[in-house]
């Protein structure tokens, strides 16, 4: 598998980014870029959270089998709290994943 096995965490307002180790165990049970970063992102934020307020997170995800030959390994998702809906939306994109993967 390809995982980096760290996240970076970019905070727009403080204008910081901090990298911590991935939550293998989550990585496991959530197995690809969407259910990896849906767990992340009902744990981490408020159910009734604004999708307008700086308090809902989005997450940008690769996959565990980014960088490798195998077939759709290069999708990556977004994952965040629709301000369309109000429930999750994900968005599935198919570029750039290689580069993205290896800045680490």
């Amino acid at each position: 598998m390809s995982w980096s096995e760290k996240i970076l965490r970019v905070d727009l307002g403080a204008g910081t980014c901090t990298s911590e180790p991935l939550n293998m165990e989550w990585a496991q049970d959530y197995m690809g870029q969407r259910g990896l970063a849906t767990k992340y992102l009902v744990e981490e934020t408020d159910p009734n959270v604004d999708p307008f307020s700086p308090d809902n997170k989005m997450i940008i995800a690769t996959g565990p089998l980014t960088g490798t030959i195998a077939p759709t390994s290069g999708r990556w998702s977004v994952v965040c709290k629709s301000p369309l809906t109000g429930a999750i939306g994900v968005n599935v994109v198919v570029t750039m994943m290689f580069e993205l993967l290896r800045l680490g």
